[in-house]
């Protein structure tokens, strides 16, 4: 995991040490985006963050694209490891990050896609906790690893065959958990 406090004491001092931009060092042009993320980053610690969650940067010059690693230590999905990526688009904090989870997973609130239902991602939510622009990145993080726990839905499904099979042969249900979780290389065994 990427000391997140490291690189934005790095970044502020690369900052007050580089001379005035020129032709070598081209002006960024301003990003509420960019400024929002420096500060909700900071917010990403284990003092907030589960011990079940990680968080990688693929670029490091780059906060817009993270990518979440969730391990549940119980429920139905104990013993797997579930990737998300993030991207927060241009349009932060009026419009939700994009989700999309990398490992393939049976759950009624996830796709054989990725795509992920949960209710803050979207614009407008049928129940009133939809994105709004007093949402962090947090809140996004928090949700996702909630998602195989208190938040996992199988009334409200994304995946209608997963919440079947959970309704009508749980043990067939779990099965097919297992069997993914065991061909993800990622997961315990």
């Amino acid at each position: 995991m990427i000391s997140l406090r490291k690189r934005a004491r790095k970044s502020e001092d690369e900052e007050e040490n580089s001379d005035t931009p020129g032709p070598s060092q081209p002006i960024k042009p301003f990003s509420l985006r960019d400024t929002l993320l420096q500060k909700e980053v900071m917010e990403l610690t284990s003092d907030i963050l589960p011990s079940t969650v990680r968080i990688v940067f693929p670029n490091p010059n780059s906060l817009n694209q993270l990518l979440v690693s969730v391990r549940p230590t119980d429920g139905y999905w104990v013993g797997g490891v579930f990737d998300f990526q993030i991207m927060v688009p241009d349009g932060y904090n009026m419009v939700p990050p994009k989700v999309r989870c990398l490992t393939r997973a049976w759950h009624p609130n996830i796709n054989l896609q990725g795509q992920v239902c949960l209710s803050l991602l979207r614009v407008s939510a049928v129940d009133g906790l939809g994105w709004t622009p007093t949402r962090r990145l947090k809140d996004v993080v928090l949700g996702l690893d909630a998602l195989f726990g208190d938040l996992v839905n199988f009334d409200d499904p994304l995946n209608q065959d997963a919440a079947d099979q959970h309704r009508h042969s749980r043990e067939v249900f779990l099965t097919k958990i297992r069997d993914l979780i065991r061909q993800n290389p990622r997961s315990r065994r």
